[in-house]
Formats: C-alpha cells, structure tokens, sequence
C-alpha cells in the first residue's frame, strides 16, 4: 500500500508534469464550433451601447456535446448582431466536453476560433488522472487543450 503511494506521488513530481506548456487531448471527438449555442440562465441584462448580454445565476452554455456553466457570463455579440463573437465567464467555470471536464475561476470561449482559454487554478479532470495548471488553451476543432504555467499531475498506477 504505502509502496503504490509512493509510486503515483513521485510520479506526479515527475520534471515533465511541471513542464510550462503541456498538451493534451480533450473531449472526446472535434466539436462543430458552427452549431448553435443555447444559453439558459436565471436573469439577463442587455446592452444596446456595445453589442452585450449578461447572462446571470446558474448559467448553462451548450453546444453540441460541450457544456459551460459559470455563475456570471457575459455574451458580446459580432458588430451586425447576427451572432456570438466571443462569451467570457467568470466566478468559478465549469467546461464538459465528452467524459472530460476542467474547471477554472474563469473562461473565455472566441466561438469563431472555436478555442477556450480557462483561466485561474485549472483542473481538468480526464478519467482517474488530472492535471492542475495556471491557464488551458482549449482547441475545440482539433480537441485539444495546451496547459500552460506550472503543470502538475498524478498519474493512476492501476494496482489497488
């Protein structure tokens, strides 16, 4: 017992978990950045000077199999309004994708890049293991996600 915690400890001290910059896989298949994004939340409040919407209490954003959810966020429209430029969530995020999930004090989704940039102690959860950063780039075409800042981890060993 105490040998395998030792192993999965020192492999999560391992040099290259702290590597600045790490990538990884994320969600489960590419997300189709061109489907609708559908907002629910408890209140909202629009402005018509810049082009936004806040979007507040219990917010959930979905699109496709990718699911946000944050307390707090804010939607900025393109300059025509026919569609969403960017969503920036904050007050502690929470991003599914697939059996994925990461979680950071903030997000920003530029839905024309399709990428996500996570923001202030990111955990992202991939089955048994996890890796915890200062910041994750998500690439939702290509499903991956650079984490970036001080990298750690803990790698499962598998025995009981």
């Amino acid at each position: 017992m105490i040998r395998t915690v030792m192993s999965v400890v020192l492999l999560g001290l391992a040099p290259a978990a702290f590597a600045q910059g790490t990538e990884v896989a994320f969600g489960t298949v590419q997300q189709d950045t061109s489907l609708p994004v559908e907002v629910s939340a408890d209140a909202l409040s629009v402005s018509q000077n810049d082009g936004s919407a806040l979007f507040t209490g219990n917010v959930i954003i979905g699109q496709g199999d990718m699911r946000l959810s944050a307390p707090r966020v804010l939607v900025y429209y393109t300059e025509n309004q026919s569609g969403i430029e960017r969503l920036e969530a904050t007050g502690g995020v929470t991003l599914v994708n697939g059996d994925q999930a990461a979680e950071a004090e903030s997000a920003e989704y530029e839905v024309n890049r399709g990428t996500i940039r996570m923001v202030g102690n990111v955990l992202l959860t991939q089955g048994a293991n996890t890796l915890v950063s200062d910041s994750m780039d998500v690439d939702l075409e290509a499903g991956t996600a650079q984490m970036n800042g001080r990298v750690r981890t803990v790698f499962q060993s598998g025995h009981n």
